[in-house]
């Protein structure tokens, strides 16, 4: 018995890297797999390829079920398609990861608006619509009284959480996903829907040149594997993560690490018992950030030892 027996899920961008290896750990759990990779080069350019066919012959060889698609996320048509052809292929739909991706890196000033939009299409616009149509067909399931128990995984990255020079459209996509996990787990709650986001450090295509080659140790373990993300993410498409939701997980080798959104770290109360003014936040700023302002040391401000 595996731990997605009878499960049906559809994998963006599961030609390479990250996605081929979600899509074989889905497929060795027991699910039927979607595989949807439009075979495009890393910078979105038409490659000619099909990768998604050759993951499909990877699991059938295997004893697994699975199919090819190879439409672009992007294209909001074709993600309601892709949900379409899960249930007329499978029978049913359970898990969604998105993963599709591409990069075109420059520093702000030199980026284009072709550089934003096509990176804003394929992360972002891709990872809301598949969402979209997927909580649409649970949310009908729902009312009619069926069981739901929907799973989405989608992609984030450290770009979007910490930043990255060179990434600002990549990095705006990935922050954007995160926020898109946030309120579609608020929302999708009451149908049995679950969002979650995982953030994997890997050797990909995606970051050659960024992170190391992946090679493996001494000891055999290789921590920029790609598939030392897909445990998690088959973890979070089974019914044991029934109960989590709205999180971002971010797999560092052999690590799990619980991330935590936005929180308060320090507050300044206004003087006045009104709105805070700018001329008090000449003395306050520096104090709510804990540095001394231009020629004075920190141990001089007011308040402070």
């Amino acid at each position: 018995m595996g731990l997605l027996d009878g499960k049906v899920a559809i994998v963006t961008g599961g030609g390479r890297g990250l996605g081929r290896a979600h899509c074989l750990a889905l497929a060795a759990a027991g699910a039927a797999v979607v595989v949807n990779d439009l075979g495009s080069g890393l910078h979105g350019e038409q490659a000619g390829e099909s990768p998604a066919d050759e993951v499909v012959a990877e699991i059938t060889e295997l004893g697994g079920r699975a199919v090819a698609d190879g439409s672009s996320v992007a294209d909001w048509l074709a993600a309601e398609s892709m949900v379409a052809r899960a249930v007329a292929e499978f029978g049913r739909l359970d898990i969604v990861v998105n993963n599709a991706g591409i990069l075109r890196d420059r520093m702000i000033f030199s980026m284009t608006e072709a550089d934003l939009d096509a990176v804003i299409a394929v992360h972002l616009k891709g990872s809301f619509a598949l969402t979209r149509h997927a909580c649409a067909h649970w949310r009908d399931a729902f009312k009619r009284g069926e069981p739901v128990a929907g799973r989405i995984i989608n992609t984030t990255s450290g770009t979007g959480l910490f930043g990255q020079i060179g990434q600002s459209n990549y990095g705006a996509a990935k922050a954007g996903i995160a926020g898109l996990t946030t309120i579609a787990a608020m929302e999708m709650r009451r149908y049995g829907v679950t969002v979650n986001a995982i953030s994997p450090i890997a050797a990909t295509r995606m970051t050659a040149g960024m992170v190391g080659d992946g090679a493996a140790g001494e000891d055999g373990f290789a921590p920029l594997d790609p598939a030392n993300a897909s445990g998690v993410v088959v973890y979070l498409a089974s019914d044991a993560a029934g109960w989590l939701t709205g999180q971002v997980l971010r797999i560092d080798g052999d690590k799990l690490n619980r991330m935590r959104s936005w929180t308060i770290a320090a507050t300044h109360p206004a003087r006045s018992g009104g709105a805070v003014t700018a001329d008090e936040l000449v003395e306050a700023m520096p104090r709510l950030y804990e540095v001394a302002p231009a020629g004075r040391p920190i141990g001089s401000l007011p308040g402070r030892p």
